[in-house]
């Protein structure tokens, strides 16, 4: 074949090649954009509020998370067990009130929001756009709880508090991977960095009277159990009790509530039952190696059994870079930001029964929800003072970063 004529052909199949591959590449690239968000669970009201990440935290829409409340409830009423639970679950850990929605994570995609909802015992994944149920997962027992998204966004864990369980559901179809058994009543969940484990926190009985010092044994088996996060087996076991006992802290409760991982996961920071302040743990020398005792507000009754499930301070979280941590003070109606090295604290911002603590998509801010004002306040971890409050629904809770499409119209559906 000429040399000229094989030119011709081969710029022929060139130009056939870059026809065909250069749709494929259009359509990789032509993925929805997202929008960082965080979302707001208001655990009383039935709704999820979406707000802005960072700046001035508008609210961008509301999302009614019970759509299929009416069939939850005819469930209910049906099964004299579950009636009990339902009502038990309103009359303790609800204060009066249904607990609609605990804790919320988005998918990768930004198409839709995870949703554990305790007093219906499910969590559920709902569509942003239309407000529908994608799918539903009904935990053992009679309770979900906390959860944690693993950092590939594709794998959620629950805790199925009142059946000692953790359930690991894949995020995009609700489909069950695996689970673990845990101490009494499974609460925080928190995935390592790589993705390789899952650290769950179990914190006992919360809703009895016996709250006194010499009491705490009857609180239940409380302890950190961590599992491989591929097969779920157990790799270690952290008894606080031992732990406090060695650093002679023998008064303080082994409930460890929220916690907050150092960013190399050297140190794990967190709060127990009863306790204004946190604690210091060195995950290789298995020890408490510092205290934080946080000031009480001396209005604050003295009487435990007044605190809501036995929580004082509930809620912790850290700067990105390691410096800061930003902590709740539950029952002492105030935050504040503490230095990690010196654990000096910042000034108390006044905020009414604060319940959970999370940092904004820029890092540059700790964002508390006050359940008792129905509004989330921003403050700054560079000089501990509030920047600004946004007004939410009824008792937020967790607050957790998310993604949206960025087209998302933020319609401002749900129930008011």
């Amino acid at each position: 074949m000429p040399v000229r004529r094989t030119r011709h052909l081969c710029a022929i199949a060139a130009a056939l090649v870059l026809t065909v591959t250069a749709p494929t590449a259009a359509a990789a690239d032509s993925s929805p954009a997202l929008r960082e968000v965080l979302f707001v669970g208001n655990n009383w009201d039935g709704t999820a509020d979406v707000i802005e990440s960072t700046g001035d935290f508008a609210r961008i829409g509301r999302i009614d998370v019970v759509p299929d409340k009416d069939e939850r409830m005819a469930e209910i009423n049906a099964d004299p067990i579950r009636w009990i639970y339902f009502m038990a679950i309103r009359s303790s850990v609800g204060e009066g009130h249904d607990q609609l929605v605990d804790d919320m994570y988005s998918t990768p995609d930004g198409t839709s929001v995870v949703v554990s909802r305790p007093s219906f015992a499910d969590v559920v994944s709902l569509d942003l756009t239309t407000g529908r149920i994608n799918w539903r997962f009904p935990v053992s027992g009679y309770r979900s709880d906390h959860m944690a998204v693993s950092p590939d966004g594709k794998r959620v864990a629950v805790s199925a508090s009142t059946s000692n369980t953790v359930h690991v559901l894949d995020i995009g179809t609700g489909d069950e991977l695996g689970s673990f058994k845990t101490g009494d009543k499974p609460h925080e969940n928190v995935f390592s960095k790589d993705g390789k484990y899952i650290w769950n926190m179990s914190i006992g009985e919360v809703n009895t009277a016996l709250d006194a010092t010499w009491l705490d044994w009857t609180k239940g088996d409380r302890r950190i159990t961590v599992v491989d996060a591929t097969t779920f087996r157990q790799v270690k076991v952290v008894d606080m009790r031992d732990r406090l006992d060695a650093a002679g802290l023998r008064d303080h409760s082994d409930a460890v509530r929220p916690a907050a991982f150092s960013p190399d996961e050297s140190k794990l920071y967190f709060q127990v039952s009863f306790f204004n302040g946190f604690f210091e743990y060195d995950v290789a020398t298995d020890r408490i190696t510092r205290t934080k005792t946080l000031p009480k507000n001396p209005a604050t009754s003295d009487d435990r059994t007044t605190w809501v499930n036995d929580s004082r301070h509930h809620g912790i979280t850290m700067k990105p870079d390691g410096t800061k941590l930003c902590v709740a003070g539950t029952m002492d109606d105030y935050a504040t930001v503490v230095d990690r090295a010196t654990l000096q604290q910042g000034p108390l911002v006044t905020a009414s029964k604060p319940y959970w603590a999370t940092v904004s998509g820029d890092g540059r801010s700790c964002v508390v929800s006050e359940s008792g004002a129905d509004r989330v306040t921003a403050i700054d971890f560079a000089t501990g003072e509030k920047t600004v409050s946004v007004p939410v629904g009824d008792h937020p809770q967790r607050v957790r970063l998310g993604h949206v499409e960025a087209g998302w119209p933020g319609a401002e559906g749900g129930r008011r």
